[in-house]
């Protein structure tokens, strides 16, 4: 879990969207830019945003607690900043401990979601919004935050139905952005640049987690694999 202030992060740099702002005049002029480009473009401009729907969430079932404004940006991702990486915390703490620490203002950073020990997953900020939860601003655009509820010193907090649960979150984030299920993709907090911490800890299975986002991720892939939801 990210220490207060450690992941402040409110400055957007210039990413892909001012690029595209600058050449859309002169793209527009162009006979190759079909109708359809600019009507999918159109909303990257500086002030428009991706329709949003209240209380809407990326994963079915999650819960949907929002986060405090401070503690996350607003962004348009995949199409201003790619996703390519999941990054696994632990929160040092309650589910709800956490869940209060991110409605704090003053608090500075949170992940996009908290798994319970008992498997139930809260999504507190969009996955096309920055939620600072990394300390490390390129990984906050880049990435997805799920933190897990317990200690990284306390092994019989990492549950069977944390893990299973985390694990299908997982796999429907890295179907979703096209994300390599390896370990050079999902990795733990304390494999950021230039942080501090220590989470997700030695105690957490890492082989074991990795083969459960694999086979939840052949699941997905099947007919008959379980739901998820992408709205926006």
């Amino acid at each position: 879990m990210g220490a207060k202030g450690a992941s402040e992060d409110g400055d957007r740099r210039i990413g892909r969207r001012a690029l595209i702002v600058g050449g859309l005049a002169a793209a527009a002029g162009t006979a190759a830019l079909a109708r359809d480009e600019l009507a999918r473009l159109w909303w990257r401009l500086p002030g428009v945003d991706k329709p949003r729907t209240p209380g809407a969430v990326d994963f079915a079932g999650a819960r949907w607690v929002a986060a405090s404004d401070a503690n996350w940006r607003g962004a348009d991702r995949p199409d201003d900043f790619r996703i390519d990486m999941v990054v696994v915390h632990v929160t040092q703490g309650s589910l709800d401990s956490a869940v209060r620490a991110f409605q704090d203002p003053g608090h500075k950073a949170a992940a996009h979601y908290i798994v319970g020990k008992d498997g139930r997953i809260t999504q507190m900020i969009r996955e096309l919004d920055v939620a600072y939860h990394a300390g490390n601003r390129d990984y906050n655009e880049r990435s997805v935050g799920i933190e897990h509820e317990g200690f990284v010193d306390r092994p019989e907090d990492f549950t069977d139905e944390m893990y299973a649960a985390s694990a299908r979150l997982t796999a429907g984030i890295c179907a979703r952005y096209d994300i390599p299920v390896d370990r050079e993709h999902i990795i733990g907090h304390v494999e950021v640049p230039g942080t501090d911490h220590t989470d997700p800890g030695p105690h957490w299975d890492w082989d074991r987690y990795m083969t459960l986002v694999r086979r939840a991720g052949t699941v997905r892939a099947a007919p008959s694999g379980s739901p998820s939801s992408t709205a926006r």
